[in-house]
């Protein structure tokens, strides 16, 4: 299998580095072929402005959307945009790699996500009708392929339990697995989250070190998160309203949009702890 991580953290000695250190080995040690693009490494750049459209009249009003697609289209995105979207085309497997910053990733990798999803590539595609609202939540140009997270976070992991202050783990990386990976396509195995990673001992960071070596060596057979598909029949179109029979009365929240969860009951939290301590 083709792996590309996207690696985002500023400081290659930290653990977060040394966690990214053991995937790639434990990777190459089963056969598969892993490329990666270290970001601060690489001095990329985050922010989208016109820089990334050079083909954009200088009087020309500035529409990121618009631009991206235009761009897109002619082939006309910068070199680096150009090289990191081969890489995603290339790969059967994509790793975003970062600690918790503010609860979301670091601003770096949102950037990359801004530059590199581009209008036609990402989003923007697929026909708009009253039976379909385009090609995305598990359609599009990456599907067929699997992607993950491997997190890194200060936190104890009872603080991001369901009902932990900083509120459940799975709901604060909802919008990255569905909103940025499922979306384009990709199927979304459960994260890897390391807790208290400020405080690991050598005991501590081995013990994450085999549980993230376990995950590399199931990435081929790790059920993915089972979100609902946009365009299978669950949702009304073009509202794209979940259908009002489907989910416990009255549930709102993320869980709503897990295939099975109107039969079983669980939040988003529980059924992701259930299968990722089946992935341990």
């Amino acid at each position: 299998m083709k792996v590309l991580l996207v690696f985002a953290h500023p400081e290659p000695r930290s653990l977060n580095g040394a966690l990214r250190d053991v995937a790639i080995k434990e990777l190459e040690a089963q056969g598969h072929e892993v490329r990666v693009s270290d970001l601060y490494a690489e001095g990329w750049t985050s922010e989208i402005d016109r820089a990334d459209f050079p083909s954009l009249a200088t009087d020309t009003r500035f529409i990121p959307v618009a631009a991206s697609k235009r761009a897109f289209e002619t082939g006309a995105l910068t070199e680096d945009v150009k090289t990191e979207i081969d890489k995603l085309l290339w790969a059967d497997m994509l790793i975003l790699q970062f600690p918790l910053w503010w609860f979301s990733m670091p601003a770096i990798l949102k950037g990359w996500v801004e530059r590199v999803y581009a209008y036609g590539f990402a989003y923007g595609v697929g026909e708009h009708s009253d039976k379909r609202w385009g090609d995305r939540y598990g359609e599009g140009a990456l599907a067929g392929k699997r992607a993950m997270l491997i997190v890194t976070t200060g936190g104890w992991e009872e603080h991001y339990s369901t009902r932990g202050v900083n509120g459940p783990i799975d709901d604060l990386l909802f919008p990255i697995n569905h909103g940025i990976l499922y979306y384009p396509g990709y199927a979304v195995l459960p994260p890897f989250v390391a807790y208290r990673v400020d405080g690991l001992d050598e005991a501590g960071f081995e013990l994450a070190a085999e549980r993230l070596r376990e995950r590399m060596r199931t990435l081929e057979s790790t059920p993915p998160i089972p979100y609902r598909q946009q365009n299978g029949g669950d949702y009304l179109i073009p509202s794209m309203q979940l259908r009002p029979e489907l989910g416990e009365p009255g549930a709102t929240g993320f869980a709503l949009h897990l295939n099975g969860a109107d039969e079983a009951g669980e939040t988003s939290g529980q059924r992701s702890q259930l299968q990722v301590a089946g992935a341990r």
